[in-house]
């Protein structure tokens, strides 16, 4: 039977949004003969969000006790996952009921695909959703095409927190950039110039702007630039060697 497995990377503080996620997760429909799991790595020196993921009986949590960022975090707990797909879920956001199904249903349809992109709407403090418009036109991907966009604007046109990605690919790129930010623009422009994705319509998920949000903070734009100059730079390398991933 097909395990999609959902990897979430958390600390402490969290732990009512991290519920949330984990209620979102609990509501999945899933596709028939499919099987979900959700892998909870727990970043920071003092470990407290066993007690939230143990609710969920197809929850598993792991904490390495000690500060190593999110790049990392996500890394070790995609040493975990047992699913054949991989989704991200932040521990701040949520997934709509339909998420998995039409991830699934895309790989389905598009078999040659390595990543499913999806939309979100942003979640706003009094749980209103705003809608925000979609930069890339929706469908199927071919290898390299997307980061025409991403090399003309200067980052990609997805939002990467709503990735289903093949487990296998994750792993042979490295998966999350030891980028100090936006790792996971350098793990997707990796995976979009050497394989093929597709780009859903439907919103599935749901992005929440909060005060306590990681990417709001002063400290976390401070290297932002230099961040996407990595990543940038990543893009332009894989374009001049001319690599390829075979399926």
């Amino acid at each position: 039977m097909p395990l999609l497995s959902v990897l979430t990377a958390a600390h402490a503080g969290r732990a009512d949004l991290l519920a949330r996620a984990g209620e979102s997760v609990a509501t999945q429909q899933l596709p028939e003969g499919w099987r979900l799991e959700w892998v909870v790595q727990e970043d920071g020196p003092s470990p407290s969000l066993a007690p939230v993921v143990e609710r969920f009986p197809f929850a598993r949590h792991s904490a390495h006790g000690e500060q190593l960022g999110i790049a990392t975090t996500r890394n070790l707990a995609l040493t975990r996952v047992d699913g054949e797909l991989v989704h991200v879920l932040d521990s701040d956001d949520e997934l709509l009921p339909n998420a998995v199904s039409v991830a699934v249903e895309a790989f389905d349809a598009y078999p040659a695909v390595h990543w499913v992109a999806a939309q979100a709407d942003d979640l706003l403090p009094d749980d209103s959703r705003r809608s925000f418009a979609l930069e890339y036109p929706a469908g199927y991907v071919e290898p390299g095409k997307i980061n025409e966009f991403t090399v003309e604007r200067g980052e990609p046109p997805i939002h990467c927190a709503g990735l289903t990605m093949r487990t296998r690919t994750v792993r042979a790129l490295g998966g999350w950039a030891a980028n100090p930010r936006s790792e996971d623009s350098a793990l997707f422009v990796a995976l979009a110039e050497l394989t093929p994705g597709y780009i859903t319509s439907e919103v599935t998920w749901l992005h929440r702007l909060h005060t306590a949000q990681t990417t709001g903070e002063q400290a976390w734009r401070t290297l932002r630039a230099e961040s996407m100059i990595m990543v940038r730079q990543r893009l332009a390398a894989l374009c001049e060697l001319g690599l390829e991933l075979d399926a």
